[in-house]
């Protein structure tokens, strides 16, 4: 299969700045990105037509077609019976998690209205996860006809050991992470 450009980019450039700045003697030590995962939530009050539009959505963004994560069991204060599909997800590696990478960060991300850039809130594994409410800041979603808004949670799953490590792979992929404060110089009042 063909590599994609962000990954012949991750190879020749990104690959050589973290061996700089960490000193990795094997290659195969630098952190990569391991997985993308993509998670939508459905309802528990939703109808299955609702269920079968957000699989159709999840699939045209991401390359390929999510499964349906159903419930294990009932909760009657949220109206929810086990079988029910309560969710939707997917799991992208290789030449799609490129691709889906690059049109996030190139495409989609900057679409969103007064957009200054994404907290680097990483989990303490150097893995990183966005949260988006509304999915048409994606170019393929026409917002042509009346639907509903679909939120989503992408997930960044890293092989680096540390948040700094994780942020800073992230960073020279591209992902706009919002300028590191130096340290504050108070101003007399």
């Amino acid at each position: 299969m063909k590599k994609s450009d962000l990954q012949c980019y991750y190879d020749d450039v990104v690959r050589k700045k973290l061996c700089e700045k960490y000193g990795y003697g094997n290659v195969h030590v630098v952190p990569k990105l391991e997985k993308i995962s993509i998670n939508s939530a459905i309802g528990a009050d939703a109808e299955k037509s609702v269920a079968e539009e957000v699989v159709k959505e999840i699939a045209m963004l991401a390359g390929q077609k999510p499964i349906v994560v159903r419930a294990r069991k009932s909760i009657s204060n949220f109206k929810l019976r086990a079988g029910m599909p309560n969710g939707v997800k997917v799991t992208l590696r290789g030449s799609l998690m490129y691709h889906f990478f690059c049109r996030l960060v190139k495409v989609a991300l900057p679409m969103i209205r007064d957009f200054r850039g994404l907290a680097p809130r990483f989990d303490g594994r150097g893995n990183y996860t966005l949260g988006i409410r509304d999915h048409s800041i994606f170019p393929e979603i026409s917002i042509d006809r009346e639907r509903r808004a679909i939120g989503m949670d992408i997930t960044f799953v890293t092989t680096a050991e540390t948040d700094g490590e994780g942020r800073d792979l992230l960073e020279l992929m591209g992902m706009p992470f919002v300028k590191r404060q130096s340290a504050a110089v108070p101003c007399a009042a």
